[in-house]
């Protein structure tokens, strides 16, 4: 695993865990490709219905960037990807719990671990054992989409240095870029710089930074006094600024108000007394499952945590399957408007965290 880059392979103990793994018909698969191109489409139509209809005082979107994120949509800045969640058991309609569209990460370990654990691993009875996974040669594709769009080789890519898992995200992202034919240059969130003067981001090189991919959120960004100077620069950003709203769980009620009893999603308000039980309460804004809230008949499960201060969503309750006594949920990645495959997740909990473990799958 770190020979492919994967260096956090046990981050909090067992983190990439090959001891098990998940088979798949191919028509399931069939299924949750299915589910992900029709709910991707549903996500940009609830986009651009919030933006028609300027109904934003839910998002808790500073004020100052609601134009910004309308010239993002009118602009039509292209997105590189994202991943959506689903409890899922095999039958019937896989359930949307949310849609990680502005930082997904556990993507080397879906794109290149699992597919090279399929190469060498001994499966018996599986001689031509598959796996949904074309997250690699999408990723270069849409790399090089991007790349003739912004007419520029040269992107910038920045996170949180410190964190090694986004580092590795990022490493891994910036090694498909490169084979998109880009000149991608790696700059921690904290050296980028300012010129006042000129109006523009600049690296360390004082190079002016005209495109970014950031692995660090939109919400962080428009909070901080530093993300002001975005309202003043013509930087493109990946993800682009319109992916502000398909990031915030306040985008799951407007979908189930715009596709009510859809198979593919659960009920989902701004209020809790829509339900006489059994929901989910989360923060619009919240990362890892900090303070999620399951409340069911059999009780209460509350998740610690320093979010909720922008609200809440209520969702209904769509237990996790669970497999030897781990609850699992299946990430689906979209690359540009395409399914790419899916990595999948367990934990002792229902509610998957950022210590959750990545098992793989394979497919017949």
């Amino acid at each position: 695993m770190e020979e492919l880059g994967f260096s956090f392979h046990s981050i909090d103990g067992v983190y990439w865990d090959e001891r098990v793994c998940y088979r798949f018909t191919s028509e399931q698969i069939d299924t949750l490709e299915e589910a992900t191109n029709t709910l991707h489409e549903m996500c940009i139509e609830a986009a651009g219905h919030v933006i028609e209809k300027g109904a934003y005082e839910r998002f808790a979107i500073p004020d100052a960037f609601i134009p910004y994120v309308e010239k993002s949509w009118n602009g039509d800045e292209a997105t590189l990807y994202g991943r959506f969640d689903f409890s899922w058991d095999g039958h019937g309609a896989p359930k949307m719990l949310e849609y990680n569209a502005d930082t997904p990460t556990a993507l080397i370990e879906a794109s290149v671990a699992q597919w090279y654990w399929l190469q060498e691993a001994v499966i018996p009875g599986e001689p031509r054992a598959d796996q949904f996974n074309s997250l690699h040669e999408k990723l270069i594709a849409r790399w090089q989409e991007i790349a003739a769009d912004l007419g520029d080789k040269t992107v910038h890519f920045t996170c949180v240095g410190e964190s090694e898992e986004d580092a590795g995200n990022l490493d891994y992202l910036c090694d498909v870029a490169t084979q998109a034919g880009l000149n991608p240059k790696y700059l921690d969130i904290g050296d980028i710089g300012w010129d006042a003067v000129s109006r523009q981001f600049a690296d360390l090189e004082n190079q002016p930074i005209h495109a970014l991919f950031k692995l660090y959120p939109w919400e962080w960004l428009t909070r901080e006094p530093f993300g002001m100077n975005l309202l003043g620069s013509d930087m493109r950003l990946i993800e682009p600024g319109w992916k502000m709203l398909l990031s915030n769980k306040a985008i799951l009620p407007v979908l189930w108000q715009l596709f009510p009893d859809h198979p593919n999603l659960l009920p989902a308000y701004y209020e809790p007394q829509k339900f006489a039980a059994d929901f989910v309460k989360k923060p619009i804004l919240s990362r890892e499952g900090a303070n999620v809230t399951i409340k069911t008949g059999g009780g209460e499960i509350a998740i610690p945590g320093e979010y909720g201060a922008e609200g809440f969503i209520y969702q209904g309750y769509h237990p996790l399957p669970v497999y030897g006594g781990s609850h699992t949920v299946i990430g689906s990645w979209i690359v540009g408007d395409e399914a790419a495959g899916i990595g999948i997740r367990e934990d002792e909990s229902p509610v998957t965290k950022n210590s959750s473990r990545f098992v793989p799958h394979y497919f017949t």
